[in-house]
């Protein structure tokens, strides 16, 4: 088995676990924080130590002479790029995807348009922006939709609506989160997720995750509420569609520049056609998180996986 246990880190290297931050997803990046740097401490990295992001992280790190970011920021300014830039000014080393795949990938929009040019499979969508007229954009679309904010993560801001008459709330509420949203067609059949990891030069699929909610479909309330989702692991498909799966998960993380690790998010239809949703490029780590889960059944446990997080850092991007 591959030893996901060698490092290219120093050992004795200054690393600080970044986490917090000032995104709608803070609570659940918090929680991944503390788990990241418990592994850290677990695998010797003496000098690690955890850092609340605010706008005076500059200096902090700075002041603290650090000489690695683990990223484990969710939504805007820690996955969106915003951190990565700020990390490349300061010529710290981070984790994960760069600048511009970490851009891309928080935009559910131009994640989509980037895949479309690969032949990637993704659902039928229309953006509207705030204080525009949408009158003329939503005549024609057929319900139901899901409405997302656009660079919103968590499912945050979400909603299915099922006809006309709901749209204008689910819209009100999208647009607290966000200056553009995107409906996107609703698709019956079963959500799952692909992790995606990088490591000595190889690119590969973690197994399949389905999902199975005791909600409509899967919500904050069901990510992050013990009890109210069902995980199958592996899904339970074929294996000819579990290859087809992971295959395009793969190309889809290549096709956005992603780096280290991703979680990829599908829609199967009821016919067995998968649709890429979006990709994560900083997926949760708490101890509901996807990844881990997904790490773990393909013989990766907690601690390597972030040691082969960690060790991203050390690729120029």
């Amino acid at each position: 088995m591959e030893n996901y246990f060698s490092s290219q880190i120093d050992k004795d290297s200054k690393i600080a676990v970044l986490c917090g931050g000032m995104s709608s997803e803070r609570e659940v990046s918090l929680r991944s924080g503390k788990n990241c740097i418990a592994a850290m401490h677990r695998l010797g990295y003496k000098n690690a130590e955890l850092i609340d992001v605010n706008k005076n992280i500059a200096n902090v790190l700075l002041e603290k002479n650090i000489e690695v970011a683990y990223l484990a920021l969710h939504g805007k300014y820690g996955e969106d790029g915003s951190i990565q830039g700020l990390l490349e000014i300061l010529n710290i080393p981070y984790t994960g995807s760069g600048v511009r795949a970490s851009s891309i990938s928080m935009s559910k929009d131009y994640t989509k348009r980037v895949l479309k040019t690969q032949g990637i499979p993704i659902i039928d969508s229309v953006m509207l922006e705030r204080n525009q007229d949408c009158k003329d954009l939503v005549t024609n679309v057929k319900f139901p939709v899901m409405v997302k904010p656009a660079s919103e993560g968590s499912s945050i801001g979400m909603s299915k609506v099922n006809d006309r008459s709901e749209l204008d709330e689910a819209l009100k509420v999208a647009f607290e989160y966000d200056r553009f949203v995107m409906l996107e067609y609703f698709v019956q059949g079963k959500s799952m997720t692909v992790g995606v990891l990088d490591f000595n030069s190889k690119t590969f699929a973690t197994p399949i995750l389905e999902f199975r909610t005791k909600t409509e479909w899967y919500d904050y309330e069901a990510k992050y509420t013990e009890g109210m989702t069902e995980f199958i692991l592996p899904a339970q498909i074929s294996e000819e569609i579990t290859k087809k799966i992971q295959e395009i998960a793969v190309n889809s993380h290549k096709a956005v520049g992603a780096f280290g690790m991703s979680r990829v998010d599908f829609m199967l239809d009821e016919s067995n056609n998968p649709y890429v949703l979006e990709i994560n490029t900083i997926p949760g780590m708490t101890d509901l998180s996807d990844l881990p889960a997904q790490s773990k059944a393909m013989g990766i446990e907690y601690d390597a996986l972030v040691n082969i997080i960690l060790n991203s850092a050390a690729v120029n991007k």
